[in-house]
């Protein structure tokens, strides 16, 4: 009896198992810390072995671009089919910091292989699910009988993710034309849990500032001058107390101009999702649930805009009692923003209202950084579609919906290609990002092989019929 297609990638797949954990541990073992400049030489080793890697693949071009950090990884493997649709794959090689006495149970750039568990730095964030796309490409090619991808691929893998991506929209915006996409897909997301295969359909935006509240020249005498001059740390205590109204709702004017809504159906799948607030909670290490009204813990978290205070401060902090007027406060403030809201926007509005709850002798200062867009592909959106077509194949179940509340630069791409972005990943939350002993499953980790290896098929055939 001959092979199905499926059975074709499967078998593939375990064919090859042994040779490409081989391959991702020797990668594994380089450790590509962008965040310290004593690791600058493994990032560019990373990135060079990476290059390497991609060309004995397939890919008949594969690229180190420098960037004034440090270096990322351009790859391309053009279908044969010129009216086939380009997709670009984005990730990231560089890692966070990791050391033996951080709490690890092994050497962290020494891989490890416990029961079905792959253990080291970057094993999930994010090279291991940057590299499950060169085995699901080669699978591809067996199942299909192709000498070339059925899309026109492309990978884009960054060098400093880790390190807040400083240089990367330049980088987008200098190889705009080669980057050209009909479709991103960024596999540095995860999963809901290994028994509930979920697809991430957005991830919110960033901005942050912070306002330096200014009085008297220097911290005068509370006895000699309070009550009769303004004090700027009172200023910041109001100004934080001004955040919010009392339904938790960010109460800055403009603030939610141009948010899009969830919709029924959105909010239908969220509340299917086996969300456990409790334990949630627990994990968080609080122990209540708040917030804007009218929103379940899922939708604020994933789906609605926020503000935070991450800092305040002004006047004495030392032991016991110092009677002054300061001279200066501060607040920190970050703003998790939705589809449909503008960061520069936010900041028009977020000074407008600071300057309105400053009292006459208060000087305001607001420093914004860098800030990031929001991301949103919308459910019905053709590519979503062969996303999750993809990724249920391979689990053999249903795939569901969840977002990001957190931010990343695959906005960058959206905003400057014009493209839309889509998540895969297959990265569960106990995988400990950013953690000691951080891990991959390794048979979600070739559940990922197998989504990539059905997903280039699937969208070079429906994207042609997509309305």
């Amino acid at each position: 009896m001959s092979q199905t297609p499926d059975s074709v990638v499967r078998t593939y797949i375990q064919q090859h198992r042994a040779a490409f954990l081989d391959d991702l541990t020797e990668w594994l073992r380089i450790p590509s810390v962008s965040a310290q400049p004593d690791h600058a030489p493994d990032v560019r080793r990373s990135a060079d072995w990476l290059t390497a890697k991609l060309r004995q693949t397939g890919f008949p071009t594969a690229e180190v671009w420098q960037t004034p950090g440090a270096p990322a990884v351009f790859a391309e493997w053009p279908c044969d089919d010129p009216q086939a649709p380009t997709v670009l794959v984005y990730g990231h090689h560089d890692v966070q910091p990791a050391a033996r006495e951080d709490g690890w149970d092994s050497e962290p750039f020494e891989p490890v292989v416990r029961g079905n568990r792959l253990y080291a730095r970057g094993a999930a964030d994010d090279k291991g699910q940057v590299f499950f796309h060169t085995l699901g490409v080669r699978a591809h090619l067996a199942a299909t009988g192709r000498t070339t991808p059925a899309v026109h691929l492309k990978l884009l893998i960054e060098g400093e993710e880790e390190s807040g991506s400083p240089h990367f929209r330049d980088l987008v915006e200098q190889h705009a034309e080669r980057l050209a996409a009909d479709a991103v897909i960024v596999s540095d997301t995860g999963m809901w849990a290994a028994d509930t295969p979920t697809v991430c359909t957005g991830m919110r935006g960033l901005a942050e500032c912070e306002i330096r509240l200014h009085g008297p020249d220097q911290d005068i005498h509370s006895g000699s001058f309070g009550g009769a001059v303004p004090n700027p740390a009172t200023a910041a205590a109001r100004l934080v107390a001004a955040l919010h109204d009392e339904h938790a709702r960010v109460a800055i004017p403009g603030f939610y101009d141009g948010v899009v809504e969830l919709t029924d159906r959105e909010r239908e799948l969220f509340a299917e999702l086996p969300f456990d607030e409790q334990q949630w909670l627990r994990t968080a290490k609080s122990y209540a649930a708040q917030g804007e009204a009218g929103y379940t813990t899922l939708e604020r978290i994933w789906a609605r805009p926020t503000a935070e205070v991450n800092g305040i401060g002004g006047g004495y902090q030392g032991p016991g009692s110092k009677t002054i007027i300061p001279s200066s406060a501060m607040v920190k403030l970050s703003f998790r923003l939705v589809a449909g809201q503008d960061p520069g926007h936010v900041e028009k509005a977020v000074r407008a209202w600071a300057e309105q709850q400053v009292p006459p002798g208060i000087r305001c200062d607001i420093t914004f950084s860098g800030a990031t867009r929001p991301c949103l592909t919308p459910l019905d959106h053709p590519a979503l579609r062969s996303v999750t077509r993809a990724m249920g194949r391979a689990f053999e179940q249903p795939v569901r919906f969840t977002r990001e509340g957190g931010s990343g630069p695959a906005a960058d791409l959206q905003d400057v290609l014009g493209a839309p972005v889509l998540f895969l990943g297959i990265s569960v939350p106990s995988d400990g990002w950013h953690a000691p002993n951080e891990k991959v499953e390794l048979d979600l980790l070739l559940k990922g092989v197998e989504t990539t290896a059905y997903l280039w098929g699937d969208l070079a055939e429906n994207w042609r019929h997509a309305p």
